[in-house]
């Protein structure tokens, strides 16, 4: 199993980035390789993705959400093996810091090769890098989700 973790600053307050972030919907807005993404429940989400050339489609299951803290999940079901969580720690009134954790399982020789040298690192820190230029442009969020998920 991979593993990247990766933290971005962003001006606005930790409920504004919370409240992005559940989103899912939006996603393909800052993250490169989201193709699109349906809310199919509250704790449920259809992805499809394009990673090295190759669509792929998986559910993922939130497994923890706690409003301006945190939202964790699972893929179920499909092909794809991961799991993450996203924290979000207040700075200032105006500023928070965002980290992604991400554990994945890569699929042949050229995943494997890539999280050996750090193309996964890379792809999550670009893709926070859009979230904040995303998210400080427009100031707001484009909606919000408070709901408690209890792991």
């Amino acid at each position: 199993m991979a593993q990247v973790i990766k933290t971005v600053d962003v001006d606005v307050p930790v409920s504004t980035a919370y409240n992005q972030w559940t989103q899912f919907e939006s996603f393909p807005q800052f993250l490169d390789d989201v193709e699109s993404i349906t809310q199919v429940g509250d704790t449920r989400t259809h992805w499809t993705v394009t990673i090295a050339g190759q669509t792929r489609e998986f559910d993922a299951e939130i497994t923890e959400q706690h409003p301006d803290e945190r939202v964790a999940w699972n893929s179920v079901g499909g092909e794809e093996n991961h799991a993450g969580v996203v924290t979000f720690h207040k700075l200032t009134d105006t500023a928070t810091r965002v980290t992604v954790q991400l554990d994945w399982e890569p699929r042949g020789a050229l995943e494997k090769l890539g999280a050996v040298v750090g193309v996964d690192d890379h792809a999550v820190e670009k893709n926070l890098q859009n979230f904040k230029r995303f998210i400080e442009a427009r100031g707001a969020e484009t909606g919000a989700w408070r709901g408690d998920v209890e792991n």
